[in-house]
């Protein structure tokens, strides 16, 4: 199981008042799986991401990721897990404005101390999974349409090689068509075997992946199939 939730809570407290946020959430996701949680604003898939990402903590219960117990960690701890384990694609990029595509895309194995061949080799290995043209490489990303550097941001989340792919709205940003060309780049990095889990607030998007797990009120309140279909990871379609 490459996540596995188990009965998590979230609370909030300010002054005398407390709001818990999640009611007791178990469900658990395996490799290779492709999810998406989704629900209304203020259903509690926000918190849930969080969690998941490591950038925040359960009040209780129990959150293994690959196995590891991540639940009660330090913050120093917290961090290496997310660099190792997880590759994040945020709604707004988060891109360098004035850096090359390659640069930005080599920026997480910068900070690992990675030497600058093998930084290349990576980066650009990385880019080719998420679909960018060669021949962007070295434009600065503020030269770049939004779909393009989405794919860059993609990339960027994929360089680590992590245990996981946490997008977070992926597509908010961007036009339909858009929008539909980075949801099947996920679908195709699925289909090679990568474990992703989207967080949206559209259910057109959260039909794209494999499975769909709906919150609302900070529970459960659906975990299905999606309209699509499984395929499982390496099938052709």
């Amino acid at each position: 199981m490459m996540i596995d939730i188990r009965n998590i809570t979230k609370s909030y407290t300010m002054g005398k008042e407390t709001t818990e946020v999640l009611h007791g959430l178990t469900f658990g996701v395996e490799k290779g799986e492709f999810v998406a949680i989704t629900g209304p604003s203020g259903s509690g898939k926000s918190t849930l991401m969080h969690i998941i990402g490591a950038l925040d903590q359960p009040t209780s219960g129990t959150y293994l990721l690959d196995g590891e117990d991540v639940s009660a960690l330090p913050a120093d701890e917290l961090a290496k897990i997310r660099r190792s384990k997880i590759g994040f694609v945020f709604q707004s990029f988060h891109l360098l404005a004035r850096a090359t595509v390659l640069r930005n895309v080599e920026l997480p194995l910068v900070y690992a101390d990675v030497p600058h061949a093998e930084r290349e080799r990576r980066a650009r290995k990385a880019l080719e999974e998420a679909g960018l043209d060669e021949s962007r490489f070295m434009h600065q990303s503020n030269q770049l349409s939004g779909g393009q550097m989405q794919r860059v941001a993609i990339a960027r989340a994929l360089v680590n090689n992590p245990a996981i792919i946490l997008a977070d709205e992926p597509t908010g940003n961007l036009d339909s068509k858009t929008g539909d060309v980075v949801l099947e780049t996920f679908q195709r990095l699925h289909r090679e075997g990568r474990t992703i889990v989207l967080i949206t607030h559209e259910g057109y998007v959260a039909e794209h992946a494999d499975r769909v797990i709906v919150i609302r009120d900070g529970v459960i309140i659906e975990d299905r199939k999606s309209a699509k279909g499984y395929v499982k990871p390496g099938k052709k379609v």
